[in-house]
């Protein structure tokens, strides 16, 4: 029988895209205020290796990743999933552009020093359902001193655009967990009634 014993904590990072920076901005405000101090920021890329998001956010979309301060512990990734939920809900109210109806799409997930999990909303067969509507889904993997797609990886993930800097995020954790920084009481982020 497997001795069963609790996982090292992750780093919080969130994929962002919209078709304005100004929008980019608000959005890392409110990840800021309702999630947890953010700790890194991407530069931003152009959203273009597919156009699932045209009818519902416009074109010349723009990408941008950040990393949250501290560590997280991996179950509460869902609840991450259903606030970033109602932040871009609350975007849309706010914003109220005609044109597009998404002013901002988040991609909450973790990082790993082996692996890279988005959370999403769509069942598919190499997901793993986590609770309340919520699924999780490994893209990326570290291997070989670099990052490895999936067979399903996102084209955008896949590609070596982004992996700059999720290994920046990869050394920021392995730095911390030598620290012995611990995912406390305190690393969870507040509950999604939090406004």
């Amino acid at each position: 029988m497997g001795r069963i014993k609790p996982p090292r904590p992750a780093k919080l990072i969130c994929g962002l895209i919209s078709v304005d920076r100004d929008l980019l901005a608000r959005a890392r405000g409110l990840l800021a205020k309702q999630v947890r101090e953010i700790e890194g920021v991407s530069e931003v890329w152009p959203f273009d290796m597919t156009d699932y998001y045209k009818d519902e956010m416009g074109e010349g979309l723009l990408r941008q990743f950040v990393w949250f301060a501290g560590l997280l512990q991996m179950d509460r990734l869902a609840d991450i999933k259903r606030l970033t939920n109602q932040i871009e809900q609350r975007m849309a109210e706010e914003v109220l552009d005609q044109v597009t109806g998404r002013p901002v799409n988040l991609d909450p997930g973790y990082l790993t020093l082996s692996k890279l999990v988005l959370a999403t909303t769509k069942d598919y067969s190499h997901r793993i359902y986590l609770q309340a509507g919520i699924y999780a889904e490994s893209t990326l993997h570290y291997e070989a001193g670099g990052w490895r797609a999936w067979p399903w990886t996102y084209p955008d993930y896949a590609g070596p655009t982004y992996h700059g800097f999720f290994t920046e995020v990869r050394e920021a954790l392995k730095q911390q967990l030598a620290e012995g920084v611990d995912a406390g009481p305190g690393s969870t982020p507040p509950g999604p009634e939090a406004g």
